[in-house]
């Protein structure tokens, strides 16, 4: 059986302990009739997400489960280092990979799984952001299998997303429920845009003097992640742009507005890198802003996260953190990474092919849940063909043993069942990395589904880090 977050052993776990008598005092009828009015506060707020691909309208309202997720201070304490400790690996990563590229001469890792990366950018060889920081935002998404067994499943480095639905999750229970919240037993959350906004005014371009501009770059409204971009900037307090609201000059970056130009220092762009400047990437984007690399490469501006971020998204790469981080910081992992058989070395491939159906497969370079095969439950002839695909290409291709996520109680049709979940908490790094106490528990909404994802049905929770 798969570790329960609230009981274990026959008993409700301590950290629970609030919540178990939370449950205990509201029936199921009243259950959901609060969950109808969470619902309609996402409705009238406008928190939807778009799914690609769909036929006729596809914004839709993302799950939202009122059972929160919770962490006692113990448990928060593990993440927290270990995920500090992470984005600090990462961070030097990055700079080693444009730079001295010292973890390739000592052959900790292969040179090739840069070269053939798609996401290495040969404009930002040389080159240092302020600070040496490239990933500002970093998502890092866990699992649990066991009351202290903990997995890293993956980092996102690009352009993380969800931190919205962290402070949209606690604001409608907060809401809904203010006596779950007196007391100050659960540590809030609404501090991250203040920590944001801190954490990106420490990197402003040295061109920058004075109190920096910060703006949010988004593609416009029809991106599947608009809701957030908007609400980011709102809680920062600064402007929403698109790419049509910028020009560069001199080597600096300008904002139109009704009054004249204004400077601009730092640009949280939600863009990918193909997209951001046509003259340096994709000639036909109308998204992006012509010369805005050449202004960055010069300190004229701060891009978050930094441009060829990316190349530590790779899952081929994932695959080194624990190397990667014994390199650059001589510590062992303090969150270990989920057991993991590269399909491009020949012996781990063998054992991988033999073992399609107790594995899951994932692409290299795959996200969101998409271009995956969870083995146990797939049919003879959908491994058949997704063994066809890895035997073409095994280096777009990893495998991983079957966890056994963690479940969480959840309100569904037939009242409260379990339902597997996952974590992405966001690290910020500046003059150095904060977390915010809390982050986006994601669940599974079908019965013994192990895709969180939002793009194939998943939900979302509050997730709850004890004070004491």
């Amino acid at each position: 059986m798969p570790f329960d977050e609230m009981n274990h052993d026959g008993k409700v776990r301590e950290a629970y302990a609030a919540v178990a008598s939370w449950l205990a005092a509201n029936d199921i009828d009243t259950l959901r009739e609060r969950h109808a009015e969470a619902e309609a506060i996402f409705r009238k707020i406008g928190i939807t997400f778009a799914v690609y691909g769909e036929g006729g309208d596809p914004e839709r309202l993302i799950p939202f489960d009122l059972i929160p997720r919770v962490f006692s201070a113990a448990e928060w304490e593990i993440i927290d280092s270990g995920v500090k400790q992470r984005a600090k690996a990462l961070n030097l990563f990055i700079h080693d990979v444009y730079n001295d590229q010292e973890i390739f001469k000592s052959g900790v890792v292969p040179t090739a799984i840069i070269t053939g990366n798609d996401a290495y950018l040969s404009s930002m060889e040389g080159f240092s952001p302020p600070l040496n920081v490239y990933a500002h935002i970093v998502g890092i998404d866990l699992v649990r299998t066991g009351p202290d067994e903990f997995f890293v499943l993956e980092d996102n480095a690009r352009t993380p997303s969800g931190v919205s639905y962290v402070l949209e999750n606690r604001s409608t229970m907060m809401r809904l429920f203010p006596d779950l919240f007196t007391g100050g037993l659960v540590r809030p959350v609404d501090g991250y845009p203040d920590l944001l906004r801190n954490t990106l005014s420490e990197c402003a371009p040295p061109a920058c003097s004075g109190t920096p501009t910060l703006v949010v770059m988004t593609p416009g409204h029809f991106n599947s992640a608009y809701y957030e971009h908007s609400f980011i900037a709102d809680e920062m307090g600064v402007n929403l742009v698109t790419g049509s609201d910028l020009f560069v000059d001199d080597g600096l970056v300008f904002m139109r507005t009704t009054t004249g130009p204004e400077r601009v220092d730092v640009i949280y762009r939600r863009i990918d890198d193909a997209f951001l400047d046509p003259r340096a990437f994709r000639k036909d984007s109308t998204l992006g802003v012509p010369g805005l690399m050449e202004a960055y490469l010069a300190g004229g501006v701060t891009l978050v996260n930094a441009p060829g971020t990316g190349v530590c998204d790779d899952k081929a790469i994932y695959c080194y953190l624990p190397e990667i981080i014994e390199f650059y910081l001589g510590e062992k992992p303090i969150l270990p990474n989920v057991p993991t058989y590269r399909c491009a070395e020949p012996d781990e491939y063998a054992y991988a092919m033999e073992h399609m159906s107790e594995l899951v497969f994932k692409e290299v370079h795959g996200s969101g849940g998409y271009g995956m095969l969870i083995g146990p439950a797939a049919t003879k002839a959908e491994i058949a063909a997704y063994a066809a695909r890895v035997k073409e290409n095994p280096r777009a291709f990893i495998a991983q043993p079957t966890l056994s996520l963690s479940t969480s109680p959840t309100l569904v049709e037939a009242g409260i069942a379990p339902r597997h979940i996952d974590f992405r908490p966001f690290a910020l790094v500046g003059k150095e990395v904060r977390l915010t106490p809390g982050g986006l528990t994601r669940v599974a909404m079908r019965e013994g589904s192990l895709v969180v994802n939002s793009s194939q049905g998943g939900g979302v929770k509050d997730t709850w880090v004890l004070s004491t």
